[in-house]
C-alpha cells in the first residue's frame, strides 16, 4: 500500500498586496492507494514532485506530491485545514497526471466524442 499527501499552495498570486489569505496553513489530502492497479497508479503520480495549474487573471496553483507513511498520514490529516475547494485537481492528478478542471475535461471527451 501507497500512502500520498497532496500539499496546495499557491505561488503565484494576482492580489493587490501579493498575498494569499491561506499563506501559512496546511492544505492537504492524503489518499491510499491498496490495490496492485492503484499502487502503480500512485507510482505514476509520484514520478513528479508538483503538480501545477494557472487560471487567465494570474493565479497559479501549486500541488506538491510525496508519499507518506501511516503515522504522518494520521498527523497531516490532523493539521489540515482542507483543500479549499480544489479537491478536483487531486481528482485530475489521478486520473489525467496533470491538472484540468472539470469543464476543461468535459470539453476534451466532448472533442473527442465528435
Amino acid at each position: 500500500m501507497k500512502i500520498i499527501c497532496y500539499e496546495l499552495s499557491m505561488p503565484g498570486r494576482n492580489t493587490w498586496n501579493g498575498a494569499w489569505s491561506g499563506e501559512g496553513r496546511l492544505y492537504a489530502i492524503i489518499r491510499r492507494y491498496k490495490s496492485k492497479k492503484r499502487e502503480k497508479l500512485a507510482e505514476s503520480i509520484l514520478k513528479r514532485s508538483a503538480y501545477s495549474y494557472c487560471w487567465d487573471d494570474g493565479w497559479r496553483a501549486r500541488v506538491n506530491i510525496r508519499e507518506v507513511d501511516f503515522e504522518e498520514a494520521r498527523k497531516l490529516r490532523r493539521k489540515s485545514e482542507g483543500f479549499c475547494g480544489y479537491d478536483w485537481m487531486v481528482d485530475s492528478i489521478e486520473s489525467d497526471l496533470k491538472i484540468r478542471t472539470p469543464e476543461e475535461r468535459k470539453e476534451e471527451k466532448q472533442k473527442g466524442e465528435e
